[in-house]
């Protein structure tokens, strides 16, 4: 019955039927069946990643020969930038990328670079922290709460920076901070974690899209790897980043991470896998077999409580992949977490690759996302709650991505308990944010109204002031 219905599926696709019994019936010795050779459309790809850590599924999939499984050869590229990585995969210079979760809706809905992307993979949850100068840090602790050890309470919230950044303001010096591209999950995170602590981050506007419009704190964009040194020549007093870049500031001693991500809003999605809605209706095929290795990638991310990390921290501290020292790539990729020097604390799921259904592409991850974006302005005008679904159902693909997972379980590759079967791609509403704001995708315009700071109903930034319309 199961070879049957996976035939029925398959011919859909245009798979024949020698391939599909092929696959069904050929078992090898460790119980795993042959990939299912599916007819590629192309089988040479290149795909572009910036050097993150969180980048790691990519590097995997290549060094552990799965892309190879599937037929394809895959060379790996590390752009400039996030825009001329986007650029290069909307102009088909590439064919897919490491993504910002935010860049395939922003480019979608025509906010900044427009065109139709869509993802079947998220890369990955969590992974970002933000970071402060030495100096802030000094002017922060008298106000931070400290354990009987004399070392602070986390999580540190933005309430503790307010004063500070008053004092600046006082001073005539603007509060900048760096966070590395309009649409990033930096820039909502940042965003949330000083709105949370009632610093206003800046409205964006059809007609300024600095996003710095009644900002207490001015917001500009940084490429991850020259953070450090950005912050290093007092350029900004501050960035929310991604590994191994917070790290790095410890390391150099030029910095502390006050918070993570993941204490902003636990387990929260961070990159995804993009390409061109135009590339996979052209390569579904291929398109599918990218996503079986990705997903492998991933299972061996997070296998047996993280083993093979320190494994994947070699591969990653290579120079074609993240390019930094090994020591500070696990500083975060093994469970742990340096805040001020000496001060590591364990932090399991910094990084998060598969645990959590992980690399499903949720629905309600996107409509986060648009929330945000409608939040800052970068959505002009208040949208229908029905909006909200459409855009997300236009980008996030769990079709695609639960295909495949169907032909590695079928294969042996994966465990059938281990994805999402019975989703309707919202997550239940969830509520561990650092300002315990409870989200329910399903009621985004309902989500949007309980926020102190940030635009409501009927909202839009005209000028420099907000206005009803």
């Amino acid at each position: 019955m199961v070879l049957i219905e996976r035939f029925i599926g398959a011919q859909a696709r245009g798979f024949g039927l020698a391939t599909i019994l092929a696959a069904a019936f050929v078992v090898a010795s460790t119980g795993e069946t042959r990939a299912q050779e599916l007819d590629l459309e192309i089988d040479e790809l290149k795909f572009g990643f910036i050097k993150l850590t969180d980048m790691a599924p990519l590097a995997v999939a290549y060094e552990r020969g799965y892309f190879e499984d599937e037929g394809l050869y895959v060379t790996l590229e590390p752009q400039a930038n996030w825009k001329v990585l986007l650029d290069r995969v909307l102009d088909g210079e590439l064919d897919g990328a490491h993504m910002l979760a935010g860049q395939p809706l922003g480019a979608t809905i025509g906010f900044g670079t427009q065109g139709h992307v869509i993802t079947a993979f998220s890369m990955d949850l969590n992974g970002n922290a933000i970071t402060v100068s030495n100096e802030v840090w000094e002017k922060m602790k008298p106000h931070v709460p400290m354990d009987e050890g004399g070392k602070p309470v986390h999580p540190i919230k933005a309430d503790y920076l307010k004063p500070v950044v008053e004092s600046f303001r006082d001073e005539g010096r603007p509060f900048k901070m760096g966070m590395v591209f309009p649409v990033s999950t930096h820039n909502y995170e940042l965003r949330y974690w000083l709105a949370a602590g009632g610093i206003h981050p800046g409205f964006y506007s059809e007609t300024d899209i600095s996003g710095q419009i009644k900002a207490d704190a001015l917001l500009s964009v940084t490429p991850p790897p020259q953070m450090p040194a950005t912050m290093e020549a007092g350029t900004i007093y501050g960035y929310c980043v991604g590994e191994p870049w917070n790290q790095q500031a410890v390391f150099k001693g030029i910095g502390v991470p006050v918070i993570t991500d993941y204490q902003i809003w636990k387990n929260n999605p961070e990159k995804v896998f993009g390409v061109t809605k135009e590339w996979a209706d052209a390569h579904p095929n291929t398109h599918l077999a990218v996503v079986k290795a990705l997903i492998r990638a991933a299972i061996w991310l997070d296998a047996d409580d993280n083993a093979n990390r320190a494994e994947a921290v070699e591969m990653l501290a290579r120079s074609e992949y993240v390019g930094a020292d090994a020591e500070v790539i696990a500083n975060s990729m093994t469970g742990t977490f340096e805040f001020e020097k000496g001060d590591k604390r364990s932090i399991p799921d910094f990084n998060v690759f598969f645990r959590y259904f992980a690399t499903y592409p949720y629905y309600s991850d996107a409509v986060w996302y648009l929330t945000q974006m409608r939040r800052w302005g970068q959505i002009s005008e208040s949208k229908p709650d029905g909006w909200y679904d459409e855009i997300a159902r236009k980008v996030y693909r769990p079709d695609i991505y639960l295909e495949a997972a169907r032909m590695l379980v079928d294969e042996g590759k994966a465990q059938e308990v281990d994805f999402p079967w019975d989703t309707d791609g919202y997550r239940a509403p969830q509520s561990e944010f650092i300002d315990d704001i409870t989200f329910d995708g399903r009621k985004p315009n309902n989500y949007l109204a309980q926020f102190p700071i940030g635009l409501k109903e009927g909202e839009t930034v005209v000028g420099n002031q907000v206005a009803n319309r």
